[in-house]
């Protein structure tokens, strides 16, 4: 593996639910050509016969995409070609049930797999080719679970992240309502540290600022944002603020999902499915704290992802239940957003580029 990293081959990959437990009208993995703005995407293929391709990573370097697939037990490689075409490097087995996310190690020698339903975070060796071999390193995460009675009946681990040290893997648990901190150990994993946060919160997806050591936790639970201050040193997070996502006036049922955080690291969007909203934040470093700043309509039902375009001038937002992919324009003085191109896509719930 080296260091050097290609030219990006200006490809977009939309990971799609595909089974009707989902509720999902889906295909598999659509290929785009990107362009300028969402309008300018060019749809060039799709990769079919997967079940729930629901996260997607890529390793830029080698011009692979890697997705686990969702409400199973493997993760799939494939090699991308300028052109679009995926080839397939094959599955292999996540030692676990409902494979909800991944990550690629720095070394770019492994892949850490999340594996939701049966509590565990699972580390597969990379081949030289990009390939996979079966989990060889399975971790259970230990605790008491949360309060609530069926999203939190065991560990739910729903999200890995590598920390900007590379040598740290930050784990959110939904059902025990922590915050795992692994050690990356060679072919293994170990637990450096945990986090509890507020009961029944159900921690989903994590992100870093990125150049202060702080991170900004999304629970889906009680649709929260809790501000953490990172030690990279001891390998542990602390929390230090909570902000909710919801607008004050809104009393339905809703749970937050994604997080991203503005290159610049001055503000913060969380998603929320429910309510069909995109909260933002101002960053205030200092104090480690998020202001509320505001609510934009998503552009369609259940928001369940969102990522920032390369370039990271512009939001997109995947709504899995209304069947569209949003860009916004973010002002890059205030963070407010404007929809600036939407497109079809069936039950969308991820994106990755190379």
């Amino acid at each position: 593996m080296t260091d050097a990293v290609p030219a990006p081959l200006g490809l977009a990959f939309v990971g799609c639910f595909t089974t009707e437990r989902r509720r999902a009208r889906g295909r598999g993995i659509d290929i785009y050509r990107t362009g300028s703005s969402l309008a300018d995407w060019t749809h060039l293929g799709r990769v079919e016969g997967l079940t729930n391709p629901s996260f997607l990573v890529t390793d830029p370097g080698h011009a692979i995409l890697y997705t686990v697939q969702g409400d199973g037990e493997a993760a799939s490689a494939f090699a991308a070609a300028a052109d679009g075409s995926l080839r397939a490097l094959g599955a292999a087995a996540t030692g676990g049930t409902n494979s909800v996310h991944l990550a690629l190690d720095p070394s770019g020698r492994a892949l850490i797999v999340a594996n939701y339903a049966s509590g565990s975070v699972a580390l597969l060796p990379v081949r030289g080719d990009g390939g996979l071999e079966a989990a060889r390193h399975v971790l259970p995460l230990p605790g008491e679970p949360g309060p609530h009675r069926t999203e939190q009946a065991c560990a739910h681990p729903h999200h890995v992240v590598l920390a900007p040290d590379g040598r740290h893997a930050i784990v959110p648990d939904k059902g025990l309502d922590r915050v795992f901190v692994l050690r990356l150990e060679g072919e293994r994993l170990a637990i450096a540290s945990e986090t509890a946060m507020r009961p029944g919160a159900g921690p989903r997806h994590i992100a870093f600022h990125p150049n202060r050591p702080l991170a900004f936790l999304v629970n889906e639970l009680d649709s929260s944002v809790a501000s953490c201050r990172w030690d990279g040193e001891t390998g542990t997070l602390t929390p230090l603020h909570l902000a909710p996502t919801l607008p004050p006036d809104f009393f339905g049922a809703s749970t937050a999902a994604a997080i991203v955080v503005t290159p610049d690291g001055r503000f913060v969007y969380a998603s929320n499915r429910g309510q069909d909203g995109i909260a933002r934040f101002r960053v205030v470093a200092e104090a480690g704290r998020l202001d509320p700043a505001g609510w934009t309509p998503a552009g369609g039902r259940d928001p369940r992802f969102m990522t920032l375009a390369p370039g990271g001038r512009h939001l997109l937002v995947a709504n899995e239940q209304g069947d569209s992919l949003v860009e916004f324009a973010i002002d890059p003085a205030s963070g407010d957003l404007t929809q600036t191109g939407s497109r079809p896509s069936l039950s969308p719930c991820t994106i990755a580029f190379l």
